[in-house]
């Protein structure tokens, strides 16, 4: 079984829209897949459908798995301490690694995906961040980021992050931003200052075809 850890180098660049495209593209040619994200917050249980989660479970093709794939919900869109604080939940560490663990051992498919809330270095719980849990789980990071003014500086800080926790990077996925600089200049200059990990573009195309992504985490 292929496991990534799909993660951004900030908030609302397209994780989901990300990982939902290489999920469909897999689903396309065969492989058995599964998504995971262990906290969400920003959500609205009047419409569930609009979720993340939700999102997540159409692209496996099982959309009413929303609540499996994100058994930690909660209303407000904060970071995801302060939105469980506001039910009167404390989140830990421990529990979003054990949940996280359990999840994965009782996969049986091709390919999972674990997608973590928010950038990099965003707090999940009062004294640790989305880095915590990766170094935890110890899986291979699909990192997402824009295509903004900035992204460059962005992408390369979080590589230094993650390499430096020895957290394999499996490969960047920069997601066009709307009303951002051209994105074919972004990938160039992001390219002379990374060569390590294989970059690929994702359009903001609702029908965006992950199929090149799909031939890099499958292979």
């Amino acid at each position: 079984m292929k496991a990534l850890f799909v993660a951004g180098t900030g908030t609302d660049l397209g994780k989901t829209h990300v990982a939902c495209a290489l999920l469909r593209a897999a689903r396309a040619r065969g492989a058995r897949v599964d998504a995971f994200k262990p906290v969400v917050s920003g959500f609205d249980p009047r419409a569930p459908e609009a979720s993340d989660p939700a999102r997540l479970a159409a692209a496996i093709g099982r959309p009413d798995a929303w609540a499996e794939v994100s058994p930690r919900r909660y209303a407000a869109p904060l970071a995801p301490n302060l939105a469980a604080q506001m039910e009167g939940e404390t989140l830990a560490i421990d529990d979003l690694v054990a949940d996280s663990r359990t999840w994965l051992t009782a996969r049986d498919v091709d390919l999972v995906l674990v997608e973590g809330a928010g950038g990099v270095m965003s707090p999940l719980t009062d004294d640790a961040t989305n880095l915590d849990l990766m170094i935890a789980l110890d899986l291979p990071v699909l990192l997402v980021a824009g295509s903004y003014l900035g992204t460059v500086s962005h992408v390369l800080t979080a590589l230094e992050a993650l390499r430096a926790r020895a957290l394999a990077v499996a490969a960047i996925v920069v997601s066009e931003s709307l009303d951002a600089p051209d994105l074919n200049q972004t990938i160039e200059m992001l390219k002379r200052f990374e060569r390590r990990a294989p970059i690929v573009v994702a359009p903001r195309e609702t029908a965006w075809n992950a199929e090149a992504l799909a031939d890099l985490v499958l292979a």
